[in-house]
């Protein structure tokens, strides 16, 4: 067991890598706010629109994909202060997309595409290498706990976005990003500061915990299993009596040389197997990789990508409609604690069992709402009264059985089911599969919408909430309290 100095230590440096989270807490909902100004100001249309708020997660993928092969090579703290300096970047061009195009041109949504997508890479690159890292520096008997801090973080920086959001549009007299009229058309967009529009200043909020981020890594050692894969063992030495007992650092060190056969450099093709005469990705892959695609298959982020214009559709007003999505937040970030204090008592399977049980009732009782409800004028579900709370309680456990189970334990599992051999190049595999399947659904949505509407969409996400339960109690492997090194 870890000494007191020793998990002060390590709950430090996780918590500083997982600040790469908040991150992609805060972009994936920051958006949320500001897609009816991004209509009106850059004239962008529904397809566009979705495009925009998804394109940030293929820029992810993309980032995910290589920032394992990175790691390996240039080491877990220079990836993620790359992350760092590549979204703030970006969230700096996603607020003003006129550098390179002239205002109030064709070009501007375009220009604002590439800065978002460009941003993605960076939280991609964050999302992959921060589970992995806080794996690595954490004592097996805490590690469920410390590597939930990623969640925690996501979904902290979510609520920093929604409340950012919220305080920005109270700030001024429509109560959000775009001014409507008695007909619901956008007419047109709110500003603040020196002239600056308040969509632009959502975006660029994101610039400080960027800024906090990049600061925070460069006060957290290394992984101490990149520094002995790299022949630097006396510098592992260094960081694992900061964080084991010292009697155990030295077993620690040998037991991580002979997981990782550190003479041969990590390969995509360790992740093959010969069965019969054919080669394909060993099981454990496999599982992996639908972890992380169920994981956004059961429709979380349609609720933080579009959670204003979902309740606006239904009949909210745009400022009431924002401040269910900071309930919705503040409800997150609760059931995510509570994984944090069960997750190494209980298990993760059981969470996710639970989990999964939970998000497919609740799932169906939206999909039987929306898909029963009338419909208004503009082709939007009428709810009132009894039916409109029940939605809304329905919507907020939903988050509540995806907080304390599927968020933080998909995380948790890809940074400790892999051994050390193959780690980051499954991991890149998990992480290309999450971001994809991110896509997927939020890019889907919209048309979904349109087409079967959200009592349809909803029941495609319930779909896939029942085929995890089954899928985690037939696929899945408790990994509690197990060392990395026995995996």
């Amino acid at each position: 067991m870890a000494q007191k100095g020793t998990v002060g230590y390590a709950l430090f440096i996780s918590c500083a890598a997982a600040m790469g989270g908040f991150l992609f807490g805060f972009d994936t909902s920051v958006i949320n706010g500001t897609l009816d100004a991004l209509r009106f100001k850059l004239g962008a249309n529904d397809a566009q629109l979705g495009l925009a708020a998804a394109i940030a997660v293929l820029g992810a993928a993309t980032g995910a994909f290589f920032a394992g092969a990175a790691a390996d090579k240039f080491g877990r703290r220079k990836v993620m202060i790359s992350a760092s300096i590549v979204f703030f970047i970006s969230s700096v061009g996603a607020g003003y997309p006129y550098f390179f195009t002239s205002d109030g041109t064709a070009w501007n949504m375009i220009e604002f595409i590439v800065w978002r997508a460009i941003g993605g890479v960076g939280i991609g690159a964050a999302s992959i290498i921060v589970p992995a890292y806080i794996a690595e520096v954490a004592p097996a008997a805490l590690r469920g706990r410390l590597a939930s801090m990623q969640q925690l973080a996501i979904v902290i920086g979510i609520f920093a976005a929604v409340l950012s959001n919220y305080m920005l549009g109270i700030m001024t007299e429509n109560g959000g990003a775009a001014i409507f009229d008695m007909e619901r058309n956008i007419v047109g967009v709110t500003s603040l500061w020196l002239g600056f529009e308040t969509w632009q200043l959502m975006f660029w909020m994101e610039c400080i915990p960027a800024f906090i981020y990049g600061l925070l890594v460069l006060f957290i050692p290394e992984s101490p299993r990149y520094l002995v894969a790299s022949q630097q063992s006396q510098k592992a030495a260094v960081v694992l009596n900061k964080i084991l007992p010292p009697s155990t650092v030295a077993q620690k060190i040998e037991d991580i040389k002979r997981s990782l056969r550190s003479e041969v450099a990590p390969r995509f093709s360790d992740l093959l197997e010969k069965i019969a005469g054919k080669t394909r990705l060993t099981p454990i892959v496999w599982v992996g990789i639908g972890i992380a695609a169920l994981q956004q298959f059961v429709g979380i982020n349609v609720i933080f990508y579009y959670g204003k214009v979902l309740w606006q559709s239904v009949g909210f007003t745009q400022e009431n409609a924002m401040m269910i999505s900071v309930i919705t937040s503040v409800v997150n970030i609760a059931s995510t604690i509570i994984a944090i204090a069960l997750v190494d008592k209980v298990g993760r399977k059981p969470l996710l069992l639970v989990g999964s049980i939970g998000m497919f009732i609740t799932l169906g009782t939206l999909a039987a709402i929306f898909g029963t409800t009338g419909l208004d004028a503009h082709g939007n579900p009428e709810l009132g009264g009894a039916t409109a709370y029940i939605a809304v309680i329905s919507a907020n456990l939903y988050v509540v059985f995806f907080a304390f189970s599927w968020g933080p334990v998909c995380w948790i599992l890809l940074g400790e089911m892999f051994n050390n051999r193959i780690r980051g190049a499954a991991l890149a595999l998990g992480g290309l599969s999450q971001w994809l399947s991110n896509f997927v659904i939020t890019s889907t949505f919209p048309i979904l919408l349109a087409s079967i509407g959200l009592g349809g969409a909803y029941g495609i996400y319930c779909f896939f909430a029942f085929v995890s339960i089954f899928f985690v109690a037939l696929k899945v492997r408790e990994t509690k309290g197990k060392e990395l090194e026995d995996m």
